[in-house]
């Protein structure tokens, strides 16, 4: 059986009416650089069909401050203002250095208003808790993002490297559904896959996020890997790629994609060249057989 992918099909958010491309955007390395360079970016990852972009407010923060990231894109929006109808715009919220974590509603709040002001918007599509804040009632996040929701700042909410149990809790607090959850998840990093928080997406109808899809670029087009796990994997990656004559990245995209929670990767390259290769994911046609082979060199062990 060939798990063959379509670029031309779409993934909902859950149900609240976002829909994006099957890739996405991953904005953590976006800042630092000009901003024709941005826009360049933004222009390529729109015209390969990647419709989602992700950023958050500490994206930039070690290097160019706190919100850098924002910052960049909102300059271009306001350069391109066009740009913003064709994407599904998303960003994060919570982390709050040094402390680390912070999602108190007040907390919250500030953060949208900051984002919409760095960003030049109205309105954040999907506004996500970025990481779990264990001092934080699941009440009082769920207050906060339903405020933020009530003044129209907000269309929809999402979380980010919640566990099953954390995203289930919050789910009770909160009058509208989320939209989406956001796990790292690719060849390297399967935990998602067992944990329950892709069998939650399935049972809700969540969009799933995948940060991180190459492995932080291990698993990119020319890295190679000491690690025997490492090896094993790239080793698998490879005979799909020589096969379907396609690059190793598109194909780590394409097995993350072909999940039947629909995950959408969130690339991470800063390169058009790079962004561009990424649409080879839409042509990988993976074999059941080939999927679960991949799976068995990250665990390291035959499946049972």
């Amino acid at each position: 059986m060939s798990l063959a992918l379509s670029a031309a099909v779409p993934v909902p958010l859950g149900d609240s009416g976002l829909v994006v491309g099957p890739i996405g955007w991953g904005m953590w390395r976006f800042a630092g650089t000009e901003r024709p360079r941005a826009r360049l970016l933004v222009e390529t990852a729109l015209e390969i069909g990647c419709t989602l972009f992700d950023t958050a407010d500490v994206y930039g923060h070690d290097a160019d401050g706190f919100g850098a990231a924002e910052q960049l894109l909102g300059a271009v929006l306001r350069e391109v203002p066009s740009l913003r109808e064709r994407m599904v715009l998303a960003t994060k919220a919570g982390v709050r250095p040094p402390v680390p974590y912070d999602s108190s509603a007040e907390y919250l709040q500030r953060c949208c208003e900051d984002s919409l002001r760095r960003l030049g918007v109205e309105r954040i599509d999907l506004f996500q808790i970025h990481r779990p804040d264990l001092l934080a009632h699941p009440a009082e996040v769920a207050r906060a993002l339903e405020r933020l929701r009530g003044a129209g700042k907000i269309r929809a909410a999402g979380v980010s490297n919640y566990s099953a149990g954390q995203t289930e809790t919050l789910t009770t607090h909160l009058a509208f559904p989320l939209a989406s959850l956001q796990p790292e998840l690719s060849a390297l990093a399967i935990e998602a896959l067992s944990d329950g928080v892709l069998d939650l997406a399935l049972r809700r109808g969540l969009g799933v996020l995948a940060w991180s899809p190459l492995a932080g670029g291990r698993l990119g087009t020319t890295a190679s890997a000491a690690a025997a796990r490492e090896r094993r994997v790239l080793a698998a990656l490879d005979a799909v790629a020589r096969r379907t004559e396609r690059l190793r990245a598109a194909v780590a995209c394409a097995w993350v994609m072909a999940h039947p929670a629909r995950p959408v990767p969130l690339l991470g390259t800063q390169s058009p060249a790079r962004i561009r290769e990424a649409a080879q994911a839409f042509e990988v046609s993976m074999t059941r057989a080939e999927w679960y082979d991949i799976l068995a060199a990250a665990r390291g062990e035959p499946l049972p």
